[in-house]
């Protein structure tokens, strides 16, 4: 019933609306997609906002906020079809057929930013089920609308998706993984005059839940790989999850204009790197030795005490350093 009561909707409103008022969003509960799905449906699109969970307390601000244009959608991008009552990806696709001009990929998880040798493998698997292959399902359901259109897809990946980042392997493989997947469509669909862009945001403030996290990756760890890096070494991780919040940007809109560009601009580019000083250490990674990248990053972002040595007294150099070049969560 749900279903048919959407397609009558749009049907009706097709006539009224131009095919470039049809944008379809994933992660809209919380964060840069939250942000981006109020920022759309104020500009006058027609969005399709899908969250994970319909009744958190992402969804029901987007239903208070917004116009009675937006439709929030509980869509699970890791999973073609879901439960009782919820929207699957194919029947959201069955929705939109009357035309669909943008998809933005935005859903994805950050997972414990930590050692690559400490993350459990089940946050390597989530990682990438998540940020890579739920887009690429996402991605893949929706092309033959966009095709139709000639219309927009876009992926929000991270900078940690373009340069290797201390305690983001997991995270960054997942989001490198991503545009190399944006590349490989934005060469491949172009015959079909789709346009593709891949966003590469720095450290913007998001949600994100760590205690679940972390209490995994103690779990997980082996006694040996315990003693070997210290319960010092371990308790600056939770440090450095305190701080990075404060070294994020509150503010998403240059993220939110760079996607709107990707989605209007005639010529949109392939990739955006929004944020404070989102381009820097991309230039430096693509233009300068890798000795050098290695030494820039351990300055900024800085080593913390070594692995099985006990914090100095005073507390100096005992964490992580943050800065506005995490990336996002």
């Amino acid at each position: 019933m749900r279903v048919f009561i959407l397609y009558t909707f749009l049907m009706v409103m097709q006539d009224r609306l131009t095919l470039h008022n049809f944008l379809t969003l994933s992660g809209s509960d919380s964060g840069i997609g939250h942000a981006l799905a109020k920022h759309l449906d104020s500009l006058g699109f027609v969005v399709f906002a899908g969250v994970l969970d319909k009744d958190g307390p992402g969804a029901q601000e987007l239903r208070q906020s917004c116009s009675p244009r937006l439709c929030v959608l509980q869509l699970d991008i890791t999973s073609t079809t879901q439960g009782s009552g919820d929207i699957s990806i194919h029947a959201l696709c069955f929705l939109l057929s009357p035309g669909l001009w943008g998809l933005v990929n935005n859903a994805g998880i950050l997972g414990f930013p930590a050692d690559g040798e400490l993350l459990p493998m089940s946050t390597y698997r989530h990682c990438m089920e998540v940020n890579f292959f739920g887009a690429v399902q996402v991605s893949k359901t929706f092309l033959p609308l966009l095709r139709k259109s000639r219309g927009r897809l876009v992926n929000m990946s991270s900078m940690a998706g373009g340069i290797p980042l201390p305690r983001y392997a997991a995270y960054g493989a997942s989001k490198a993984a991503l545009s190399m997947f944006s590349g490989v469509m934005r060469q491949e669909l172009s015959k079909w005059g789709i346009k593709v862009a891949a966003i590469h945001p720095s450290g913007f403030r998001t949600a994100e839940q760590w205690d679940e996290q972390e209490q995994e990756l103690l779990a997980s760890l082996a006694a040996e790989t315990r003693s070997a890096y210290g319960e010092e070494y371990l308790l600056g991780l939770r440090s450095y999850l305190v701080q990075l919040p404060s070294h994020c940007a509150p503010d998403l809109s240059p993220v939110l204009a760079a996607v709107l560009h990707a989605l209007l601009a005639t010529r949109p580019h392939g990739l955006y790197t929004p944020g404070k000083g989102a381009y820097i250490p991309l230039f430096i990674f693509c233009c300068f030795p890798l000795w050098f990248y290695d030494f820039f990053i351990s300055k900024v972002l800085g080593a913390g005490s070594a692995p099985g040595q006990p914090r100095m007294a005073g507390g100096e150099n005992q964490n992580p350093r943050c800065s506005p070049w995490c990336p996002t969560p």
